[in-house]
């Protein structure tokens, strides 16, 4: 397998897995589907891929430590990372971990593509002058507490001072795909 177009896709959602492999094969990519960092790992041992496209959250674990691996093992593959739940803490430790992007779902193969290309920053992006609401920032604070706590809801809770089901109640308003 050639590494400059070869593309592993690390998705626990199958359907959505299966979607991105179809578009990116039309594109003259070779896609590997994985679901884990597990088959992540096995994969590096047989054929290192080129790009890779990482869902944030995996069947409960962090995708962050699926971006580690990869950066780890190749410095230079294009790492772009999808979830269904943007924070600026995820956005930071995704890139601080080796990732080049990372977008917000729900994203097509365009994004995807046009992401592996962004070497380096835009400075001259729009800034807003938006103020972040007092919602957004609990909900960045949640999220950041999860991946401190590799999403275990009870250690989350008991961090942020709150109960346990109060806390399973705003999961439950707001999920993180």
């Amino acid at each position: 397998m050639e590494t400059e177009r070869s593309l592993v896709i690390v998705e626990d959602d199958a359907s959505f897995a299966k979607a991105l492999r179809r578009s990116f094969e039309r594109r003259g990519y070779l896609v590997t589907l994985c679901d884990g960092i597990e088959q992540v790992a096995a994969l590096l041992a047989t054929t290192p891929p080129g790009y890779a496209v990482v869902d944030l959250k995996l069947n409960g674990s962090s995708g962050l430590e699926c971006v580690k691996l990869l950066h780890a093992h190749d410095p230079e593959i294009r790492i772009v990372v999808l979830t269904g739940f943007a924070s600026i803490a995820t956005a930071v430790e995704a890139i601080k971990l080796g990732a080049c992007h990372y977008l917000a779902k729900p994203s097509n193969s365009d994004d995807i593509e046009a992401a592996f290309e962004k070497a380096t920053g835009d400075s001259t992006i729009a800034l807003t002058n938006r103020p972040t609401s007092i919602k957004s920032l609990e909900w960045e604070r949640i999220h950041e507490t999860l991946v401190e706590t590799e999403f275990n809801v009870s250690e989350t809770a008991r961090r942020l001072g709150m109960h346990r089901r109060t806390l399973a109640r705003k999961l439950a308003k707001r999920p993180m795909n």
